[in-house]
């Protein structure tokens, strides 16, 4: 097993350890070279949980004409 903080290059698509891209295009860190492979589908699963967690779609509850757009691009 590698030593170390291991992270997912953005710019690279690839694994890479600590000495290697800024950290504003990586993500991470990870425990192993293969969490850090992993990291786009964990991110994807954080994601889907979070879009789905009825804890933070308390805007639901609101009819949809009452419904803010905070997004900067409209809806």
């Amino acid at each position: 097993m590698a030593d170390g903080e291991w992270y997912y290059c953005l710019d690279h698509h690839a694994v890479e350890p600590y000495d290697g891209c800024k950290s504003e295009n990586r993500l991470g860190p990870y425990a192993t070279p293969a969490e850090a492979a992993n990291a786009l589908a964990r991110v994807a699963e954080r994601n889907e949980d979070w879009d789905n967690d009825p804890r933070f779609n308390d805007d639901l509850d609101e009819p949809e004409e009452d419904r803010r757009d905070d997004s900067p691009f409209g809806s």
